[in-house]
């Protein structure tokens, strides 16, 4: 299957009366991803833009440390994939190696995942100074790009967005890592680290988001939801800018407020 809705029948309860009807629901479906012969992970996720999904989790887990370490993704057929390498780089398959797959609400797991990450993860340029009226126009901005939530009500979504508001790439998963896997993987081959300073999704930003979004190279990650502790202290560290409940005009500004500037500045 690749599609990312398909419709089931349901009974659908409207205070004392009832109806069959076809219901609208996201596709989670398992990815396998290899190394040569040997499989490293197993992710839920919806299917679409799977390239870019491999790409994004081989880059934001620190198994290639730049684009141009990847050659090929090569799709295997049913929902596998492997990647293959550029001449002259070595990967050992076994530092990678998951022993449980990943659910659709699980980011980075295992240890050598986690060492490699904070290994390859970065601290951002000073700026940009964002104004707040852009930071206030996100929400709406990913809601009107967000098709399958429109319909099923079940996907997460990420973005990326230049200083002055402009949306550069969006996509959507049921899970919300994966959805950041998948913009990075789109933008990647842009410039890397990632020539656009803001990442913004549609949900809280945990631990995991950020450390995407620091080995990507973003300065700001900002969400509509909560922050996690973790999320907070690994942001402060590194020197990336959280934002959280970004809704409307109102928002939390968690770490690192210089890059936040109010309208008139």
């Amino acid at each position: 299957m690749n599609e990312p809705v398909v419709s089931r029948p349901v009974i659908q309860r409207r205070g004392e009366s009832q109806r069959t009807v076809d219901d609208p629901v996201v596709v989670e479906e398992p990815i396998e991803i290899r190394i040569d012969d040997t499989p490293i992970a197993v992710l839920m996720r919806t299917p679409g833009d799977d390239d870019e999904l491999v790409r994004g989790f081989a880059l934001t887990e620190g198994i290639a440390l730049t684009p141009t370490e990847i050659s090929t993704i090569e799709d295997l057929g049913e929902g596998r994939f492997r990647l293959i390498f550029s001449e002259g780089t070595a990967v050992d398959p076994e530092q990678f190696r998951r022993n449980l797959y990943a659910t659709s609400s699980c980011g980075v797991c295992g240890k050598a995942s986690i060492d490699a990450v904070r290994i390859t993860a970065r601290s951002p340029s000073p700026g940009p100074v964002i104004p707040a009226s852009v930071i206030s126009s996100l929400p709406d901005m990913l809601a009107s790009a967000q098709p399958s939530f429109d319909l099923t009500g079940g996907n997460h979504a990420a973005a990326a967005v230049t200083a002055d508001g402009a949306l550069v790439a969006t996509r959507e998963d049921i899970g919300r890592h994966n959805a950041v896997d998948k913009v990075i993987g789109l933008i990647a081959e842009d410039g890397w680290p990632v020539v656009h300073p803001l990442l913004f999704v549609s949900g809280r930003v945990s631990f995991e988001i950020v450390q995407k979004a620091a080995v990507a190279g973003f300065a700001i990650v900002a969400g509509v939801s909560a922050v996690s502790s973790l999320a907070v202290e690994l942001a402060e560290e590194l020197g990336l800018t959280v934002l959280g409940f970004v809704r409307g005009r109102d928002f939390n500004v968690y770490t690192h407020p210089h890059r936040v500037a109010d309208n008139g500045s």
